[in-house]
C-alpha cells in the first residue's frame, strides 16, 4: 500500500511539473499547442506566443496578430478563458467568423459601397460586406502574417508593411502594434503607422469578450457602462447618416450600468436595433482633450465579479453583442459560439470617415506617424 501511495504521488509530481513547465509542444496547459499554429501562409511562418504578468496569461499569434487566448482570475481566484478563438491555424483559416482577436486595418468598421476620394482621386475598394467594404477587406490585416520583431515575457511587437494597392488603398503603410502585459493586469495596445502616400488608417483590434469564459453562456447579464452621451445613428447596411445622436431616451443609453440585455425586448420598435440586429453602433466618447488616454467603457460579469475598464486615445468605440453568431463555428474547448455570447468593444475612429467630413479624419500624409493605444484592465469588482 505504501509503495502504492508513492507511485500515485510520483505521478502526481511529474504531472504537476510537466504542467508548470509546459513542454515544447504546448504554450497553455491542457489548451494550446505550438505545433497546431505553425504553418506557412504566403510564404511567411506562423507560430504562437505566451505573454505572462504573474495573474494574466495571453496567447497571440502572429497570423493576424491575434489574441487567441486571455486567462483572467475571478473573485475566488478561479481563471477563465475571456477572448474567443481556436486551437488552431486550420481552424482559423476555417472559421465563418474571420475576424477573432485580429489586428484589423488598413481602416476599422465600414466604408460606403467600398468608395471614398482623397486629393481628388476617386479609390474603389472591395465589398465584403454587401454593400460595403468592411475591416480593411477581405485581405485585409486580419488575413496577413505579421513579423515578430521582439517578444518577451510580457510583450510581443508586431509589423506589417501594406504595399501601394493593398486592398485597394494607396500609399506603402509601415504599421507596428506591440501588446503588453502590464504590472496593472492591464492588456496594452499600442499602433503606429507611417505612409509614402496619403492614406487612411483606423487601427483596432476585434477581440469578442465573454467575462464568464468562452462559450460560457449569454453575455447579455454582463454589466455594461460605456462614457458617451452620443452615438453614430446608421441606415440598413449600418453606413452612418454623419451625424451623432443623444443617448438619452434611447436603449443606447449605457451611462450607467446596465445590463446588456435590458432594453433588447425594444427592437421590434427600435429602428437602431432593427439595423444593428441588437447592438453593432459605434458610441462618440466624452472626450476632455481629443488624443489623450482617457475611460470609455467599463463591463462586470456579477457571477465571477470579472471586471474589465476600456481606456483609449481613440475618440469612438464600437460596441457589437453577438448578433450574428449562429453556432456555425467552434472555439479551442470545443464549444460552439452562438448568439449573444459574446461582445466586442472596439476603440477607434468613427465608421465611413473617408466620406463624412464632420468626423475626425483618419488621413495619415506622408511625414506623420500614426499613433494611438488602448488598454485593457481587468479586476474583481465588488459585486456583494
Amino acid at each position: 500500500m505504501k509503495s502504492r501511495n508513492l507511485f500515485i504521488a510520483l505521478v502526481m509530481a511529474t504531472l504537476a511539473v510537466a504542467c508548470n513547465q509546459k513542454p515544447a509542444e504546448q504554450l497553455i496547459c491542457g489548451s494550446l499547442k505550438e505545433a497546431d499554429f505553425k504553418a506557412t501562409i504566403a510564404g511567411k511562418e506562423t507560430g504562437l506566443y505566451e505573454l505572462k504578468n504573474g495573474e494574466l496569461t495571453m496567447a497571440v499569434t502572429n497570423y493576424g496578430g491575434r489574441i487567441v487566448s486571455l486567462l483572467v482570475p475571478g473573485k475566488n481566484g478561479e481563471m477563465a478563458d475571456v477572448v474567443l478563438g481556436f486551437p488552431s491555424i486550420d481552424a482559423y483559416l476555417n472559421a465563418k467568423e474571420v475576424f477573432h482577436g485580429a489586428l484589423i486595418g488598413r481602416v476599422g468598421n465600414r466604408i460606403a459601397k467600398g468608395k471614398f476620394s482623397l486629393n481628388d482621386v476617386e479609390y474603389t475598394l472591395p465589398i465584403n460586406n454587401d454593400p460595403n467594404h468592411l475591416h480593411g477587406g477581405p485581405e485585409g490585416f486580419h488575413n496577413v502574417v505579421w513579423d515578430v520583431k521582439a517578444v518577451n515575457d510580457t510583450s510581443i511587437v508586431l509589423s506589417y508593411l501594406s504595399k501601394d494597392g493593398e486592398m485597394g488603398y494607396p500609399g506603402n503603410l509601415n504599421a507596428e502594434v506591440t501588446y503588453t502585459l502590464t504590472p496593472q493586469n492591464e492588456v496594452k495596445m499600442a499602433y503606429k503607422a507611417t505612409t509614402d502616400k496619403s492614406t487612411p488608417v483606423n487601427l483596432t483590434n476585434h477581440a469578442f469578450f465573454n467575462l464568464k469564459g468562452e462559450a460560457n453562456g449569454t453575455i447579455n447579464d454582463h454589466l455594461l457602462t460605456i462614457n458617451a452621451d452620443n452615438f453614430t445613428a446608421v441606415d440598413s447596411t449600418l453606413i452612418p447618416f454623419g451625424e451623432n445622436v443623444p443617448v438619452e431616451g434611447t436603449p443606447f443609453d449605457f451611462r450607467e450600468a446596465k445590463a446588456i440585455g435590458a432594453d433588447l425586448a425594444l427592437q421590434s420598435e427600435n429602428e437602431q436595433l432593427q439595423n444593428g440586429l441588437g447592438y453593432d453602433h459605434n458610441f462618440a466618447l466624452n472626450k476632455t482633450v481629443d488624443g489623450e488616454m482617457s475611460w470609455a467603457a467599463t463591463v462586470v460579469e456579477p457571477a465571477s465579479g470579472r471586471k474589465m475598464e476600456i481606456f483609449t486615445k481613440e475618440p469612438g468605440i464600437q460596441f457589437y453583442g453577438g448578433n450574428f453568431m449562429d453556432g456555425a463555428d467552434t472555439g479551442k474547448y470545443g464549444k460552439t459560439f452562438d448568439f449573444r455570447e459574446s461582445f466586442a468593444l472596439e476603440t477607434q475612429h468613427f465608421p465611413d470617415s473617408p466620406n463624412q467630413p464632420a468626423f475626425p479624419s483618419i488621413i495619415l500624409n506622408p511625414g506623420e506617424t500614426y499613433s494611438t493605444a488602448s488598454i485593457y484592465r481587468f479586476s474583481v469588482a465588488d459585486t456583494q
